[in-house]
């Protein structure tokens, strides 16, 4: 079982910043992909970024990159999401997923969090 836990959400203004932050329990956090999904109400869950197990690897939808960051720290058992000029659109609640096998908005992922609220005001 791996257990992740999401931090950092809150109220942010557009044109500001936030980091997103999803710890990981156990001892197997290099063996996974990582991706952050969003889910605003009455939408569909959406896939937002991956990072491959080193971390070399990046992938990122297209209505985030360039503006949302994501990284890792395996020492850590730790993933973020830095999110750079958020526009009220990025208001969602925000999920961590660890993905046994492949990467991306495709992946299939084994392991999700709670989530963490973020909500951007105009």
């Amino acid at each position: 079982q791996v257990q992740l836990v999401e931090s950092g959400g809150g109220l942010v203004q557009a044109g500001g910043s936030l980091r997103l932050s999803c710890a990981a329990s156990g001892r197997t956090f290099n063996s996974y992909n990582m991706g952050w999904f969003r889910q605003a109400p009455g939408k569909e869950r959406e896939f937002v970024a991956a990072i491959s197990r080193s971390g070399a690897g990046t992938y990122y939808s297209d209505s985030v990159k360039g503006r949302f960051t994501i990284s890792r720290d395996n020492a850590k058992n730790t993933v973020y999401l830095q999110m750079n000029s958020p526009k009220p659109e990025d208001t969602a609640l925000y999920y961590c997923a660890a993905a046994s096998v492949g990467m991306g908005p495709t992946t299939k992922y084994d392991y999700w969090g709670r989530g963490t609220q973020v909500t951007v005001a105009s």
